[in-house]
């Protein structure tokens, strides 16, 4: 290759300003390929939106280049949107065996496995794809089988980091190799990519090791059932529930499909040990007493079809909350999410259950490093250039800082967000002209149709409620014929309110008189704004008003 030709741009599609959505391309001359293909689940204010993903322009404009997508682990915001891209095109997936399950699961529900090419890679594995290099380093994360990543570019050496903890006393060999990412950081690295979820966390994170001693505990002193909720990918957390329910002579009953499915996944892969006599189905329950049972299930975020929301709803067939249940919520409240979160938790505590969740007890820590932790990694690799990804934008900002602490000068250390493109040089750096990376909505099938105003509408119809008015006139003499129907749809109680909607009836008929049964558009225009003043002056609200009027 050619020196003036040596060069790798970097577009990131998401997961720079952002908690999840994390997907990025990495483009040289010659070749493309992609770092993880994550969804978000949406915010409040996104109403009827199922799940945002990355807009994937770029990517398909590329395809004769893309050699390949890479993945770091599976967690939905670094697998969940690739369904939607390899809907589009055809290319290889690398990740590990656990990570290329969960990715399997997750084509065959879309019905895609025809357009499936997963490809596994081990830990210390390196791939050749186009003029890129990729090395796999285990990391420590809430998930397991993930990887960190070494990038061999016609630049120089890369480290992307993925998610990752740096446990200092490590579970079952969960651990985070720095030995690796040293030896491959030796000859110098050009880039550190570096989660920065946690940098505002001082100190290091809980490590398993002391999640399962606060766990043990509680699980020695429980006298009735104990039921734990937590995120259904944390297979370490669940060989830990099973660990020390064994201990305590306690067989284990799971409720929610995708527990289940991930525990059979786990379990073929060898990354899971369960025996069979531990593992009860839910007609084994009845033959136990309350002190032998331990219940699995899934609803640590209050999803609403969840097993412990269904329980706390008395809406399970099989199962239910009672009155001496204690239950443990072992993963922590994702901030969307803590409404619905602590709504469940009252639920519980009606039912008499006592519920345990981080914020009072130990009982889960994050899979995502602290600060010492990555400043830790900050000087293990010594990166010449340092770009924090993961994280709201205060988050890369301070990691930034933090990286210039650890020595790498204020200009090389970047905080980019989605859209803004770096080109590496052989020496130096360039900004490239912003691509378009806004978030595509998805809702049910549809892809990317609903948009600002769709939402708007959405919004307004939530907030202030609609009124639609219906009026017939004759198309021989312009008489009325019907109408004015004025009603009301999460706007007015209508029988509390008839009056007030009678008064409407007659703002719609004064326009009528004004303008006649000529135009009727104009009639449904003025109708609508007439009927808009009329509420904000009576009530102070703004509903959504459609006005119909139609000839017969």
């Amino acid at each position: 290759m050619a020196e003036h030709s040596k060069t790798l741009t970097l577009y990131p599609l998401g997961g720079l300003g952002e908690i999840g959505l994390n997907c990025m391309a990495w483009v040289t001359a010659r070749s493309m390929a992609v770092v993880d293909c994550g969804l978000m689940f949406p915010e409040d204010y996104l109403y009827g939106v199922d799940v945002v993903i990355p807009r994937f322009e770029l990517i398909k404009t590329n395809e004769d280049k893309l050699k390949g997508i890479v993945l770091t682990h599976g967690h939905e915001d670094h697998i969940g949107a690739l369904p939607w891209l390899l809907s589009q095109i055809r290319t290889p997936v690398y990740g590990s065996r656990f990570t290329l399950g969960l990715v399997e699961n997750k084509l065959r529900e879309h019905g895609l496995m025809d357009r499936a090419d997963l490809r596994p890679v081990k830990a210390g594995e390196r791939v050749e794809l186009g003029d890129l290099a990729f090395n796999f380093f285990p990391v420590c994360h809430s998930i397991v089988d993930g990887f960190g990543l070494g990038i061999e570019t016609p630049v120089g050496r890369m480290v992307h980091t993925g998610d990752f903890k740096i446990d200092r006393n490590p579970l079952d060999g969960h651990a985070t190799d720095l030995a690796a990412f040293k030896k491959f950081s030796r000859p110098g690295v050009r880039l550190l990519l570096s989660d920065s979820t946690n940098v505002e966390r001082e100190g290091f994170a809980l490590t398993e090791r002391e999640i399962k001693a606060s766990l043990r505990e509680i699980f020695n002193q429980a006298k009735g059932r104990i039921l734990v909720t937590l995120f259904s990918s944390h297979i370490q957390r669940i060989q830990e529930v099973f660990d020390l329910a064994e201990a305590v002579n306690r067989k284990v009953v799971v409720s929610g499909k995708s527990l289940f499915r991930n525990i059979e996944l786990a379990r073929n892969l060898g990354l899971l040990r369960v025996p069979d006599q531990n593992l009860l189905s839910m007609d084994d329950l009845a033959g136990l007493q309350d002190h032998e049972v331990t219940l699995l299930v899934t609803g640590s975020q209050g999803e609403p079809l969840s097993a412990l929301t269904r329980m706390s709803l008395d809406e399970h067939r099989q199962l239910n909350v009672k009155q001496g249940d204690l239950v443990l919520m072992s993963s922590r409240f994702i901030p969307g999410n803590v409404k619905a979160i602590t709504k469940l938790i009252d639920r519980l505590y009606k039912l008499g259950a006592e519920v345990l969740y981080e914020r009072v007890q130990g009982i889960h820590a994050s899979g995502h490093a602290h600060r010492e932790e990555l400043r830790t990694m900050l000087e293990t690799v010594k990166p010449k250039y340092f770009i924090p990804v993961h994280g709201e934008y205060r988050h890369l900002a301070k990691h930034k800082k933090l990286a210039e602490e650890c020595g790498v000068a204020p200009e090389r250390a970047l905080v980019v967000e989605d859209g803004q493109p770096v080109t590496f040089l052989k020496q130096g750096i360039r900004l490239e002209e912003a691509f378009e990376a806004d978030k595509i909505m998805v809702d049910g099938k549809g892809v990317g149709d609903v948009g600002a105003a769709v939402l708007k509408e959405r919004r307004l119809l939530a907030e202030e409620g609609l009124v639609m008015v219906n009026l017939v006139l004759s198309r021989e003499t312009g008489d009325i014929l019907a109408g004015p129907d004025v009603a009301s749809k999460g706007f007015v109680f209508e029988q509390d309110y008839a009056h007030l909607l009678e008064d409407a009836k007659r703002v719609v008929l004064d326009v009528f008189e004004d303008l006649g049964p000529k135009d009727l558009k104009k009639i449904e225009e003025r109708s609508r704004s007439a009927l808009r003043r009329f509420f904000r002056k009576i009530l102070g609200r703004d509903p959504v008003v459609v006005a119909r009027v139609i000839k017969v």
